[in-house]
């Protein structure tokens, strides 16, 4: 309660303190802000999720409903707009680059078995083979696939232990995609992908830097 209280204050003193538009952005990492957060913060967004959409004042909203908004008409006579990007770069946080995700040859095979997954899957929706309940539960299954975190986790700079996890359960995430589909199970998801061999204390989700 104190959280929420606290995050809702914020936004409120935001408003009052300008006459700009009052748009504010909430951007996080992935999950890693709530293992700071007690049962990885699953009472504390249910409870800020419910004190937003019953504030007066604060109205949910997405990016592109904002760009949508500030291109209309109605915005454009307030002589507000939405400034449009040139371009952006392509990099991440970790390094500048992709690395941590693609590159190595256990991300690449693992990439290559998404592939051929995907493309398994598309055959599969094309034939129409699939009822709507089938069709929802394999959308589901393969974004769990495609999940990005995967890949961080394989290569020789996590331990042997967690990748083998990870390994294991990406492997085993494929094969059920492959058993919704009614399709064979290729031979290579019985094979283990990576091996690790880093130490537990430069591994995982906040892996140190290289100087």
């Amino acid at each position: 309660p104190d959280a929420v209280s606290d995050f809702v204050k914020t936004l409120e003193h935001i408003a009052h303190s300008t006459t700009k538009s009052k748009v504010v952005s909430v951007i996080l990492d992935g999950e890693n802000a709530w293992e700071y957060y007690p049962y990885n913060g699953y009472y504390f967004l249910s409870e800020l999720y419910a004190a937003l959409v019953n504030h007066p004042d604060i109205e949910m909203t997405t990016f592109s409903d904002i760009v949508d908004l500030y291109q209309s008409a109605e915005y454009k006579t307030k002589g507000i707009s939405a400034p449009v990007l040139p371009q952006i770069a392509a990099g991440s946080w970790v390094y500048g680059t992709f690395s941590t995700w693609i590159g190595s040859k256990d991300k690449n095979l693992a990439w290559n078995l998404l592939c051929e997954a995907k493309k398994i899957y598309d055959s599969v929706l094309a034939s129409h083979s699939l009822d709507a309940d089938q069709l929802v539960a394999c959308e589901r299954q393969l974004a769990i696939c495609e999940g990005s975190d995967w890949f961080w986790w394989f290569g020789d700079y996590n331990s042997s232990d967690s990748v083998a996890s990870f390994d294991q359960l990406y492997r085993r995430n494929l094969i059920n995609l492959y058993t919704l589909l009614q399709q064979p199970v290729p031979a290579t998801l019985h094979k283990p992908i990576s091996a690790g061999g880093g130490n537990a204390d430069n591994a995982g989700t906040m892996r140190r830097g290289q100087a």
